[in-house]
């Protein structure tokens, strides 16, 4: 893809962070699973050791929380709910068959980006405040065994539900067709975000055209 004909989507730190919180992740919900499904119990070797597994997979969650509060910080002013995310979510059914539409005035994210930037820090929020509660090593002593027990509950709730969003995250990247671009090289083509970011390209484009205007 030539330049010209590309627009800058993915800062190069959030590529990294992204992908840095990828790996994070992948770790802490494998270790997860090795102590919620008992058949799965191999999977601590992920981390070393079992007794490596336990001290690791609570700190490596707390480096995910960190890294998500970065992109929170730098992307969150893109996630916020629109009078035009209202549209993208009417014409859903279209949307999810693949017929691009024109007029959808779709910002930087669409609405079902949106609702997964918003359901994923909810879920990690919860996945830290219960995974606290439950961490014997410091913090299990100070709560008595019924909040204990209620914190393990939510805490394996939030880890199931966030690793299908996540699940759900990936595969729509590959399913649209350029947008794994973004968090490769940075770029998509133009004709990409005029067809999925109607709203935004625009936008993006009349910028150009003025900063090269002044040049």
């Amino acid at each position: 893809m030539k330049k010209r004909d590309a627009i800058l989507r993915t800062h190069f730190a959030d590529r990294i962070c992204h992908w840095f919180m990828v790996i994070c992740f992948l770790l802490v919900a494998l270790s997860g699973l090795s102590w919620f499904f008992p058949t799965m119990n191999w999977l601590n070797g992920v981390l070393g050791t079992p007794q490596m597994a336990r001290i690791l997979h609570p700190i490596l969650g707390i480096v995910v929380f960190l890294a998500l509060m970065f992109l929170f910080v730098r992307l969150v002013k893109y996630n916020l709910p629109e009078r035009e995310d209202l549209i993208w979510i009417a014409n859903i059914k279209s949307v999810l068959q693949g017929k691009h539409m024109k007029g959808l005035q779709i910002g930087k994210y669409n609405a079902g980006q949106k609702l997964l930037f918003w359901g994923i820090m909810s879920l990690i929020s919860l996945l830290l405040i219960s995974g606290l509660v439950v961490w014997r090593a410091y913090f299990a002593e100070y709560f008595p065994i019924p909040v204990i027990r209620i914190g393990l509950l939510l805490h394996s709730f939030a880890g199931i539900c966030l690793i299908l969003l996540i699940m759900g995250h990936a595969y729509m990247g590959f399913w649209v067709k350029g947008s794994i671009d973004s968090m490769i090289t940075g770029y998509v083509s133009k004709l990409w975000a005029k067809t999925h970011h109607d709203r935004w390209y625009k936008k993006v484009t009349t910028k150009q055209t003025k900063t090269t205007g002044e040049k």
